[in-house]
């Protein structure tokens, strides 16, 4: 199967889980995952948030940032993976001067 993002109308998620600015994403959800390419401009944030009932994976495009996990901060940028296993928390940062594109899978609860 081909997702082909650039086929997909953005979403733009203002203050998403209560973070800075927004998240602008496309997302493909089948109903067992929701697999999107997405960008935090400069200054915006996720919010912190827990991951009750599934993981998340997060790998870094372009940019940099940080993320803050389970109340540790850890540096991201292109060509790392951030993991959030289910029941930890995190919150992803773009605390740089350029935008922090990325790309996430996370099961669908």
């Amino acid at each position: 199967m081909i997702i082909n993002f650039r086929d997909m109308e953005e979403t733009v998620l203002t203050e998403f889980y209560g973070g800075n600015k927004e998240l602008r994403a496309y997302m493909h959800n089948d109903g067992l995952n929701k697999i999107m390419r997405a960008k935090l401009v400069p200054g915006a944030s996720i919010g912190l948030h827990t991951h009750e009932a599934g993981s998340e994976i997060i790998y870094v495009l372009e940019g940099k940032g940080k993320v803050l996990y389970d109340g540790n901060y850890e540096d991201v940028k292109a060509g790392t993976c951030h993991y959030c296993p289910k029941g930890h928390s995190h919150s992803l940062i773009n605390d740089s001067e350029e935008d922090l594109i990325f790309f996430a899978v996370v099961p669908v609860q």
